[in-house]
């Protein structure tokens, strides 16, 4: 009899060990759980953060600028309308001369109702070095590009004849002609409907509906030096530009220019952004002159001035932010608090998941050397009476038969 006895001993032996040991290991995945969560809630607050920097030095440059009576919004966009009317042989010179000295006769043509503008204009940005690195990044074919809603709008700019020769009477074309303009050579067209738009997120509570984009990070969790935002975070736009201008509902932010500038990322100073190249995956600029392609060449030489640039007026989205420039320093600390909220309870479950795994790890070697027995050898290769390794009263963990046994609640 005494045999039987012993293997009850030592098969709830072996099973209490077990299931400490898998209680254990699911106390360690939950602290595992509850730093990975950390970490998000951790980096959300980090980008706040730089988000709120971004817009406390826009706001100071802003308010300098406008202090000193710099250009206004109207007269910028004079500027770079202007500077397109002179491009006057080329279809957005055309079409931009129509809408602007031939308005009435232009509203009516159904060609020109599909049409939503030229690049160049239907952005504008704060800053002019931001200006003009990313025209010259763009190019002055995309710069000049006319932007249509349809594909119909597409179409009806240009027609052809039966041996798909260009109907120089028709289209964009002929209205070249009506004004005394002869349209020659290719030019950009983008069609909104026919542009993957961006699929992400938006950001919570942001009027301009800028797009959701991980900012890079180096290995310590920090953003990179000199980093300031992704480009197509940085175009500001129209009211009536924001949504709403396809059938799906998309805005220009994640349709034409999210197929334009997709995640480039903007950087201070050329040194700051070579030093952010293994952060960079789609290309990048500097205010100073530097281009890297998102194929990898870098355009290298002297700065070639398109002409044609977004216009620039520094108090955009002034009146976007907060009332005074302390509440936005108050959204600051109040972030930083919850940063250090956020890394104090990290401390507390990284420290937990350290003495969950030390006693996990104890644990268990504890079950090898008990499994690893001679009784229990005996017992895995075969005995038809011995089911588990152990001599009659050992009892590893300080197990217990069931109606002598207790619980602690430590770890």
């Amino acid at each position: 009899m005494e045999a039987p006895l012993t293997l009850q001993i030592l098969e709830f032996n072996s099973k209490v060990m077990q299931e400490e040991l898998q209680k254990l290991g699911r106390k360690v995945n939950h602290y595992e759980e509850n730093i990975r969560f950390l970490k998000s809630e951790l980096n959300a607050v980090e980008e706040s953060c730089a988000d709120l920097g971004i817009k406390i030095g826009n706001y100071y440059s802003s308010m300098a600028a406008i202090a000193n009576n710099d250009t206004s919004v109207e007269e910028a966009e004079q500027r770079t309308i202007q500077s397109i009317l002179n491009q006057d042989e080329t279809a957005a010179g055309i079409i931009c001369q129509l809408k602007v000295r031939h308005y009435q006769h232009a509203s009516k043509l159904p060609l020109m109702k599909d049409v939503l503008g030229i690049v160049a204009t239907l952005g504008k940005v704060n800053d002019d070095n931001l200006s003009r690195i990313l025209s010259e990044y763009l190019g002055l074919d995309n710069m000049l590009g006319v932007v249509c809603k349809t594909y119909d709008g597409v179409k009806g700019l240009e027609t052809y004849d039966k041996e798909g020769i260009i109907d120089k009477t028709s289209g964009v074309h002929g209205l070249g002609r009506t004004i005394g303009k002869f349209l020659d050579g290719r030019f950009t067209v983008f069609c909104l409907e026919n542009i993957r738009p961006f699929s992400g997120d938006f950001m919570i509570d942001d009027p301009q509906r800028k797009l959701l984009l991980h900012k890079p990070r180096l290995p310590n969790g920090e953003f990179p030096a000199g980093f300031l935002g992704f480009a197509v975070n940085m175009i500001h736009l129209d009211q009536k530009n924001l949504s709403c201008l396809t059938a799906g509902g998309h805005g220009l932010r994640e349709t034409l220019f999210y197929s334009l500038f997709s995640h480039l990322q903007v950087y201070k100073t050329r040194a700051e952004m070579r030093n952010a190249i293994p952060l960079i995956n789609d290309g990048a600029v500097s205010l100073d002159g530097a281009i890297l392609r998102p194929n990898g060449s870098f355009c290298l030489g002297t700065r070639t001035n398109l002409g044609i640039k977004f216009p620039v007026t520094v108090n955009l989205g002034v009146s976007n932010l907060p009332g005074t420039i302390t509440e936005l320093e108050e959204q600051v600390k109040h972030k930083n608090w919850e940063k250090e909220r956020l890394l104090e309870d990290m401390k507390r479950q990284e420290d937990l998941l350290s003495q969950a795994k030390d006693l996990f790890s104890k644990k268990k070697q504890q079950l090898m050397e008990y499994l690893t027995q001679p009784a229990m050898v005996q017992r895995a290769q075969g005995s038809p009476t011995i089911h588990s390794p152990a001599t009659p009263g050992s009892n590893p963990f300080g197990a217990r038969p069931p109606h002598l046994r207790t619980f602690s609640n430590s770890i």
